[in-house]
């Protein structure tokens, strides 16, 4: 199971986006995945249309037992192999701008009880999982990827996707203030990176909502290349009316058939690819 945060200390740049491109993408691909929203505005939540379900990603925050996941989670609308730990307003009561060590861990815990229970040969939990296999065997997870859509502030609930995380997609968009938020959410990776989770590392950073042949993006971009060099992206996502009609759809870019939702999705392929081949096995919860 790898664990990936969609990360911004910048609003309105798309890291919602991301993640929910990310996920069409898995599913295209027979990647079982879970998206775990903990933006308070649920946005993902509201994409993925997932069946109702008794609890929510506050509510694991809370306790985070196997049996509260279990009710947390639902499987989405747009098919097989992609569930939804489903995030709500009341998230929001978790973040605290400076969070002990106990709270910062609670959702690390809950991912890894829940790929241990399962691998144990647990009940089923939403639709990814069958609940047998080795214990041993890091195929036998749940979820072959996580992807966590984090809330565009650095409190408790961000910090908290990063002390889970493994690796942590940067996104931005071509203009001035999205850069400087870019350096802070690097920064805030290293700094977990050194405090908490020495398994962290920044993916990239990949610039959405492009714009050809405007000067200003590409002012932005070549600024973003100074500063983080390999780090940032080589494909970008171009700005795309198709995106916001698929969202507004409740449907994966992928099955949106038009040019420009096919070029979104091409990028989304590639960088899943490079999420799928900067994984590790992680260790099983104690």
């Amino acid at each position: 199971m790898q664990v990936v945060a969609t990360l911004s200390l910048k609003g309105g740049v798309g890291k919602t986006t991301v993640a929910l491109g990310l996920a069409g993408a898995a599913q295209r691909h027979g990647v079982s995945t879970l998206v775990v929203d903990l933006d308070p505005q649920a946005n993902a939540t509201t994409a993925l249309d997932p069946e109702p379900t008794t609890a929510t990603v506050a509510d694991v925050l809370d306790d985070p037992r196997t049996a509260v996941i279990r009710r947390a989670i639902a499987a989405s609308g747009w098919g097989e192999d992609l569930d939804v730990l489903v995030g709500a307003e009341q998230t929001e009561r978790h973040n605290h701008p400076d969070p002990g060590v106990k709270q910062l861990h609670r959702l690390d815990k809950a991912l890894q009880r829940l790929g241990s229970e399962l691998r144990t040969g647990s009940d089923d939990l939403g639709g990814g999982a069958d609940g047998d296999g080795d214990p041993t065997d890091p195929a036998a997870d749940p979820y072959r990827l996580v992807i966590i859509d984090c809330p565009p502030s650095l409190g408790q609930l961000t910090r908290s996707a990063l002390s889970a995380a493994d690796r942590a997609i940067l996104v931005a968009d071509p203009t001035m203030f999205s850069v400087s938020g870019v350096q802070r959410a690097f920064d805030a990776v290293q700094t977990e990176r050194e405090r908490s989770n020495p398994r962290l590392q920044p993916l990239g950073v990949l610039v959405n909502r492009v714009r050809p042949r405007n000067s200003e993006h590409e002012f932005r971009i070549g600024e973003l290349r100074e500063l983080f060099g390999p780090l940032v992206f080589g494909a970008v996502l171009p700005d795309r009316s198709a995106v916001q009609q698929a969202q507004g759809a409740c449907l994966p870019i992928q099955s949106w058939d038009t040019p420009g939702a096919r070029e979104v999705s091409a990028v989304f392929t590639s960088l899943l690819g490079r999420v799928l081949r900067s994984g590790r096995p992680r260790p099983a919860a104690s």
